[in-house]
């Protein structure tokens, strides 16, 4: 037989079980309503910095200029070549090697390693091959050239970016094919001639596969791949 206590303290117990549940429903409730609200606003903001980017300059667009490329580069960098594409009229190919300094005070230098001949690999025989296999290396190449031209001093906080953005690409993708550790990288791009197509091509082919440029960077400093 229970007593007066005991009652009342399971009646107070199924009260707080009872408040928890509202509090639960109460939390769900407002999950499941505010979660679109922010994802719609998110949308909004993302598609109104896109067009104060594309748009001609203006007023608010040099005044957010900073905020706009902090949002856009490097991941949602908008062009027009979708509707006027400009095709390309070289290959390059863009290459890594590793510098890693021992424990005695030696450094020992990597092979070249083909980063470009890796996302050519992944494409080739694909239906559906990746987007990142098609284009990142190249867009992060191409945007590095965009900011710093024919000098590898990084004069700008985008050029700073970019350089940040390209070694991280090549640094992650060097570590996850070849392994061990490394304090440095360093970037080669071999740029090659596109041939024509014809049999004045054929007969060129050999002048087609000198190099119109072969540019090495310089050694950076990249973090979280020493051992």
């Amino acid at each position: 037989m229970e007593t007066g206590t005991d009652a009342g303290a399971d009646v107070g117990l199924d009260g707080k079980v009872r408040r928890s549940a509202r509090a639960g429903r109460s939390w769900l409730r407002a999950t499941v309503i505010l979660f679109p609200i922010l994802c719609l606003a998110m949308a909004l903001v993302h598609v109104f910095l896109l067009f104060l980017h594309v748009a001609p300059a203006n007023t608010v667009s040099k005044r957010y200029s900073p905020l706009i490329n902090a949002w856009v580069y490097p991941l949602f960098e908008q062009n027009w070549r979708l509707f006027a594409p400009d095709p390309e009229s070289v290959n390059r190919q863009i290459l890594v090697r590793t510098a890693h300094t021992g424990s005695d005070g030696s450094t020992r230098v990597s092979s070249w390693f083909d980063l470009t001949a890796v996302d050519t690999a992944a494409v080739e025989h694909q239906p559906f091959p990746s987007h990142t296999a098609q284009n990142m290396l190249r867009r992060a190449w191409a945007g590095y050239v965009d900011s710093h031209g024919g000098d590898d001093t990084a004069h700008t906080e985008r050029a700073r970016m970019m350089r940040t953005y390209l070694s991280n690409i090549a640094a992650d993708r060097v570590a996850a094919h070849t392994g061990g550790p490394f304090e440095f990288i360093q970037l080669r791009v071999v740029t090659l001639p596109i041939a024509a197509s014809g049999s004045a091509a054929a007969a060129d082919d050999d002048r087609s596969r000198t190099p119109v440029e072969n540019r090495r960077l310089p050694w950076w400093k990249v973090s979280g791949h020493a051992q």
